[in-house]
């Protein structure tokens, strides 16, 4: 980062100790030995500064052991700024690390940040950082009354952009009064996966274990809003879904079937140690990608939910877990019409409308995009 950007004023960072640059230095240590003169205040996502709270566990704020900054958390009594923690900034940085998906909380978190910075007067640097799963793009647009903090702004359920593409287009689309500024990466091609970037991967959530299971997320997140484990509690978070109910032979049959390209089921047994079903024998199918870039996640989570509604009618149940408003399942699919097409059999009906929807959103944020499609060269972090 140029000196210059931050040297003078007073600022705010979002970020987490997971959030490293190229040689796995904490971004938040970096910062505050170039800057800690001007870097007044932390602010933190879901699973706090330490990013080691559980899944929707509200993080209280506090006061950072090792910088001794005050941490305001955006995961607890509020989830956006308020104009008390921002008082006193001139520029808020924000550094956190995405994983392609709209399910993914750092997004809604960015959004947050956008619409308070806004408000405020203050300005927003996003120092931007690669999507990890590339550029393929999947899944429905979030209709308005399904908005949530898993699906806060209308995109794709897999996105296929980096936060600070979607900065740029919130802005543009939303919040242009904001004085936003996107320091991009330096030689990424958004055809690149994080293995060939070069750069080691530092787990952004306690969940997030690697690249299959991020590769898978966007069609795997669609179980949280059932009675069906996605492996929360095991080694394959994500990479494995299950319940007692189930005969993972036979799920493992269905989906091999149709040959979805690049991904392949096996059936699997497992007994999460927490989460839904804790202590509980599952039986179900892990996922294993074979050919990445073929890989249709949303695709393969909507077809092995049609098969479970298919094979146990009177099992799988949509959760409510507030008891109000809309269904999980339907924040995360985004509109509710995706459970209602499931439980009626529609499938191709659904696909035809991804297909609308990806087109539309890919247009919509054509202008945004900051990255070509040279060569892979060395990611400058």
């Amino acid at each position: 980062m140029e000196p210059e950007r931050v040297q003078g004023r007073r600022v705010g960072l979002v970020s987490n100790y997971s959030v490293c640059d190229g040689q796995l230095q904490p971004v938040i240590e970096r910062l505050y030995q170039a800057f800690g003169h001007e870097l007044l205040r932390l602010f933190s996502p879901e699973h706090g500064l330490y990013n080691a709270a559980l899944e929707g566990e509200h993080v209280a704020s506090s006061r950072d052991g090792h910088t001794g900054l005050a941490v305001q958390s955006l995961y607890g009594e509020v989830r956006k700024p308020d104009p008390s923690m921002l008082r006193g900034l001139d520029m808020v940085i924000f550094d956190l690390q995405d994983i392609g998906s709209r399910y993914y909380t750092n997004l809604s978190t960015l959004v947050g940040v956008m619409e308070a910075c806004e408000t405020a007067g203050v300005s927003l640097l996003v120092l931007d950082r690669p999507n990890p799963i590339a550029d393929r793009a999947e899944g429905w647009l979030v209709e308005e009354q399904c908005r949530s903090f898993v699906g806060a702004v209308p995109v794709l359920a897999r996105h296929g952009l980096t936060l600070g593409e979607i900065a740029r287009w919130i802005r543009r689309t939303r919040f242009v009064g904001l004085d936003l500024s996107v320091m991009t990466l330096g030689g990424w091609n958004p055809k690149m996966y994080w293995d060939e970037t070069g750069l080691p991967w530092v787990p952004s959530s306690p969940n997030t274990t690697g690249l299959d299971m991020m590769t898978l997320y966007p069609g795997t997140c669609l179980f949280e809003g059932v009675n069906v484990s996605v492996g929360r509690g095991t080694a394959k978070p994500f990479e494995m879904i299950g319940a007692p109910f189930i005969d993972g032979f036979a799920l493992a049959d269905a989906f091999n079937h149709w040959d979805m390209a690049g991904i392949r089921a096996r059936p699997v047994f497992f007994v999460p140690w927490r989460s839904q079903y804790q202590g509980t024998l599952c039986q179900g199918v892990q996922l294993h990608v074979t050919h990445r870039r073929q890989v249709a996640a949303w695709r393969a989570g909507v077809m092995l939910l049609y098969q479970l509604l298919k094979d146990y009618p009177d099992k799988v149940e949509f959760l409510n877990p507030h008891q109000r408003g809309p269904l999980f399942f339907d924040l995360l699919a985004g509109s509710e019409d995706l459970r209602t097409a499931l439980s009626l059999g529609h499938i191709e009906e659904i696909f035809t409308r991804e297909s609308h929807e990806r087109a539309r959103f890919m247009e919509e944020t054509a202008e945004d995009r900051l990255y070509g499609t040279t060569d892979p060269k060395e990611v400058g972090l």
